[in-house]
């Protein structure tokens, strides 16, 4: 199978912080008119933690996993790949706690490792968002259908793009605020599903319950054994993939330094029982042979395994519901990439990695020559109205899966280093804001299965000889490799030393600090 879907917190107070406009990009000074700001609190941050991993690999990709794997090895493929996660998680908070800027991955690995790796994760992860906003426009138009079925999905995408781009155009606190709300409603929806499944589980809700009787076979509870298992693990690992956006948010974050490991320790496992409690209760009310729980095709996003959860209790308005709320999901990846990608092209314009073009901000600290190059990327959502949207779905899924999992490696690789370095140069592990628990095993084993992950990417299409498949599922990879050897070649860059690395956080912060002291 290819893969092709990935796509309470309470209203705290929020601290006044006495300096909200920062150079973030990871450099030095930035002049008044190239700067963010730091306009994002706790609740957005843990909301943007939160949201980022809640989307259509949950309300849509789920259904495909089980089908493929079958209840319980969903379950194991999405626990493994959750662990995975959450020793990333650690890594990031770690070195985003004490580092809090916008470029944050390619800062780091610039920092960490070389500049010529820094290279090339920012590209990739900018690549990676900026796709990924063009495939959740044309998921949107496909989710329109379901209603309009007579508006062609390019006009959708259009009206979406233009939205997303209003948002994020007006601050970095509106697009927070934003974010809040839509991550709020998929949240709820979720919290909403939980509640109604445990009910037609037992018999309360809907007609008649099926009980546990879909997890008594072995052989259906773990369809296909471990090969199915492996095979869903890149589903499952896109479906998690926007849980590194705090570690980009940091650099506007009013407070990061409390605020960071506030939202990774909580978030993390509020996700898992999200996702663990999802899959269990879709195996238990909907058989892995349901001919409905389609793994590839238009209808991965036209039916998701909610929608046929909450018609099968017989509420057909709820089912209207969970389109909607899928729609708001898409919404939501859109937004959120869109910011992302955003930061990390003004982060590599500051750090002489883009064009400087790309560096300057308005009034606002919003970087608009950055945002409006990632938004022209979305245009590719237009591809819908020319191949497909089913076909232009696949596609650039498969374009920007690869790319995530690359910049997770790269994490895991400057965290390690980042450790290392932080040591040889006379700190001591207590003077971390946050602090890694499972370090060196964490980097090293995330790593490790990382590197399983990417060369098992998509290997069905190897085997079956697949050309188009295997291009549009692995040409992350030699992009990825290609920008980092040129860039080496031609700046003659080498791995940053370990009592070489620049260990300095934002200025702002070190003011902060120093004011406290």
């Amino acid at each position: 199978m290819t893969p092709m879907s990935r796509i309470s917190v309470a209203l705290e107070p929020e601290a006044a912080e006495p300096r909200e406009t920062a150079n973030t990009s990871g450099t030095g000074p930035a002049s008044h008119h190239n700067e963010l700001k730091r306009g994002l609190s706790s609740r957005h941050l843990q909301m943007i933690a939160i949201g980022g991993a809640i989307g259509t690999g949950l309300f849509v990709a789920s259904g495909g996993t089980i089908s493929q794997a079958g209840p319980g090895g969903a379950l194991v493929a999405y626990a493994l790949v959750g662990l995975m996660v959450f020793l990333l998680m650690q890594s990031l908070g770690e070195m985003a706690a004490k580092i809090p800027v916008a470029g944050s991955f390619q800062t780091f690995a610039t920092r960490f490792v070389s500049p010529s790796f820094g290279f090339a994760i920012g590209w990739n992860y900018w690549f990676n968002w900026a796709i990924t906003v063009a495939a959740e426009l044309v998921a949107a138009g496909i989710i329109m259908d379901f209603w309009l079925p007579g508006v062609p999905g390019w006009i959708w995408a259009g009206i979406f793009l233009v939205v997303l781009t209003g948002l994020n155009a007006l601050s970095a606190r509106s697009f927070g605020e934003s974010e809040f709300w839509l991550s709020l409603i998929k949240v709820s929806a979720v919290v909403l599903f939980l509640i109604a499944g445990v009910l037609m589980i037992v018999g309360i809700l809907g007609d008649s319950s099926p009980g546990l009787s879909n997890w008594q076979n072995r052989e259906d509870v773990f369809h296909g054994g471990w090969v199915s298992i492996i095979s869903v693990f890149m589903i499952a690992g896109f479906s998690f993939q926007g849980t590194e956006l705090v570690g980009v948010a940091a650099g506007e974050a009013r407070n990061p330094r409390r605020e960071v490991p506030r939202a990774i320790r909580n978030v993390f496992w509020r996700i898992m029982i999200f996702y663990i409690g999802a899959i269990f209760i879709i195996g238990c009310l909907i058989p892995f042979a349901d001919p409905s729980l389609l793994a590839s095709g238009e209808a991965d996003v036209a039916a998701s395994p909610f929608t046929m959860v909450f018609e099968r209790a017989g509420i057909a308005f709820a089912a209207s519901l969970m389109n909607a709320v899928i729609l708001t999901a898409i919404l939501s990846a859109g937004n959120s990439g869109l910011y992302a990608s955003t930061r990390m092209l003004y982060s590599m314009a500051h750090d002489g990695k883009a064009p400087k073009v790309f560096g300057r901000t308005n009034s606002r600290g919003v970087p608009i020559p950055a945002l409006l190059a990632t938004a022209a990327v979305g245009l590719f959502g237009f591809l819908s109205a020319i191949v497909g949207q089913g076909a232009a779905y696949a596609w650039l899924l498969n374009v920007s899966g690869l790319c995530g999992f690359i910049v997770w490696a790269g994490i895991a690789i400057s965290h390690y280093r980042f450790r290392r370095g932080f040591l040889a140069q006379g700190n001591k592990v207590s003077d971390l804001p946050y602090r890694a628990s499972f370090f060196p095993i964490g980097p090293l084993l995330a790593f490790a299965v990382l590197i399983l992950v990417i060369a098992g990417q998509n290997y069905e299409a190897v085997v079956a000889g697949r050309g188009m498949e295997v291009l549009s599922s692995y040409i992350g990879l030699p992009i990825f490799l290609g920008l980092w050897l040129v860039h080496r070649l031609v700046t003659k860059s080498k791995v940053v030393p370990l009592l070489e690395m620049d260990l300095a956080a934002p200025q702002d912060v070190e003011d902060e600090l120093a004011s406290k002291a």
